[in-house]
């Protein structure tokens, strides 16, 4: 599965956190991420990460064409429900994908952590059966 990384500022040490947590499952599937998310994790657990441009640099953009394309199968968004308005553009449109082509999407870490459970026992398999990708 194509699982993507991103984390605002403020959850930044959460996203490593979690990734070092379940970095057994995740070493299984292709990630990539948000440039500095990307670079943080991948330093701290030495997980293969794609790396895109930072957020606010496009990043978050890059990962919405690759969902629109149903290209990516997981969307990991640690968000900061207190940052100002500035992300809030990106992280609506990126949820309103993700909706459309029926891609699970976590914004804190409780629902991330029922996400990648479900993905170590086989509930996303469903993915590769109803929508097929030789890009996985």
């Amino acid at each position: 599965m194509n699982i993507a990384l991103i984390a605002h500022d403020k959850r930044k040490e959460l996203m490593i956190q979690f990734c070092m947590a379940y970095c057994g499952i995740l070493s299984k599937h292709n990630l990539c991420a948000t440039g500095t998310t990307g670079k943080l994790v991948a330093d701290a657990t030495g997980l293969k990460i794609e790396r895109y441009l930072a957020g606010m640099q496009g990043g978050e953009q890059q990962i919405s064409a690759r969902v629109s394309y149903n290209e990516i199968d997981m969307v990991l968004f640690f968000r900061d429900p207190n940052s100002n308005s500035e992300y809030e553009p990106d992280l609506h449109s990126l949820i309103r994908l993700c909706d459309m082509h029926n891609i699970p999407i976590a914004t804190n870490v409780a629902t991330a952590e029922m996400l990648v459970l479900g993905l170590d026992r086989g509930d996303l398999d469903w993915r590769d059966i109803v929508n097929p990708n030789p890009k996985r």
